[in-house]
């Protein structure tokens, strides 16, 4: 069982886009959960993570334009994207925070090109 994440797709410099990942059976704390996201020759980064508290981590590359949220009645974990650029340009990823290495999906494909 792994955590699929969705809602990728092509868009231009500027636009939005709205991840999801459906953890419904698998994670039981949506408190610890993290996007990631990896381009081709680069390690796969954590960009955005929600922690104990209500806490919430951002990179510096995402923070202000992107925004990680949770939804406990579907066990689903949002990121939205906003004001997306070419360098966010990868595959983005879910999984707990910290990462639990048999829950790696294939991830979704955002391309951010005009």
């Amino acid at each position: 069982v792994q955590l699929q994440a969705s809602g990728g797709g092509l868009v231009q410099p500027g636009g939005s886009l709205r991840l999801s990942c459906a953890a419904s059976g698998i994670i039981f704390n949506l408190n610890l959960m993290g996007w990631f996201r990896q381009t081709p020759g680069k390690q796969r980064e954590l960009i955005a993570a929600t922690g104990l508290g209500g806490s919430l981590y951002y990179a510096d590359s995402v923070k202000g334009r992107f925004t990680i949220s949770r939804d406990s009645s579907k066990d689903t974990v949002y990121l939205q994207m906003n004001n997306l650029k070419s360098e966010d340009t990868a595959v983005y990823f879910c999984n707990s925070n910290p990462p639990t290495t048999r829950l790696w999906g294939q991830g979704t494909q955002v391309t951010v090109s005009s």
